[in-house]
């Protein structure tokens, strides 16, 4: 089946049900959406953040790179200590942030990790080294911000906030797919989402998915990974769910 102008659908790879976010933007555009959640989000075990915010006005900053981090710590901690700052990745983790009432004292153009240290590199000076940095992450972060952070002299704990871990594919129904060569493009919102759908498919079946669905990335440190694999990927034209949206429908029609 084939979604307005027979454009084919797209899959979508991340931790989302059927209606979620970027599954209502693809939609909204028109376009048929395929499920392939390959990763899922569960909680951590909370004793490592719990312990960091019960002592989290002894730090200066707090640095969230998504909205499940947000998530995680606005459960428990409902206001931010008044001289905390606020530093966010992305615009949808900001708006997250500051829809719940937190400000945001940081949040660089572009989504990602080096330019969130980039932007506190510009802020800071050699006065600052020793600023305490919380940062709740992924139980799969990548170690950028955490490095980064550290080598501008800052002292960084990071606790895992949540966990990233592989998700319960129907393989068979996604080889189906990739058989009858019916798959339009595949979006990727995050590494982990190319690495669990490769491992879930297997390389074979991956390669034979990507060969005829262009893989399109919400950002650069995912293309590298589509990368890593063999891959060149369509970037969003910005690092949102709706820049990754936008993007897929442009290229499927270019491609139409």
């Amino acid at each position: 089946m084939s979604g307005e102008h027979g454009i084919r659908p797209v899959v979508v790879t991340r931790a989302e049900n059927a209606d979620g976010p970027l599954s209502r933007e693809l939609r909204s555009l028109g376009l048929e959406v395929l499920s392939w959640p390959a990763v899922s989000v569960t909680a951590a075990d909370s004793e490592a953040l719990d312990e960091a915010l019960s002592r989290l006005d002894s730090f200066a900053w707090i640095v969230f790179a998504s909205r499940h981090a947000v998530a995680a710590v606005l459960e428990r901690q409902r206001k931010p200590p008044t001289q905390l700052r606020v530093a966010a990745v992305g615009r949808a983790t900001a708006l997250t942030l500051t829809q719940r009432g937190w400000p945001v004292h940081l949040a660089p153009e572009e989504a990602n990790a080096a330019a969130l240290i980039a932007a506190f590199a510009a802020q800071w000076g050699a006065h600052d080294s020793g600023i305490r940095v919380l940062y709740p992450a992924s139980s799969r972060a990548l170690p950028t911000i955490a490095a980064g952070l550290r080598e501008l002299g800052a002292v960084v704990t990071q606790v895992e906030a949540y966990r990233t871990e592989s998700a319960s594919l129907d393989v068979a129904e996604c080889r189906a797919w990739i058989e009858r060569g019916a798959v339009g493009a595949v979006t990727f919102a995050s590494p982990s989402a190319v690495t669990e759908l490769a491992r879930a498919l297997g390389e074979e079946d991956f390669a034979r998915l990507l060969d005829h669905a262009p893989p399109v990335a919400i950002g650069r440190t995912t293309a590298r990974e589509l990368a890593a694999h063999g891959r060149n990927a369509t970037l969003a034209e910005t690092a949102t769910l709706h820049g990754l949206a936008v993007t897929t429908l442009r290229l499927l029609q270019k491609r139409a």
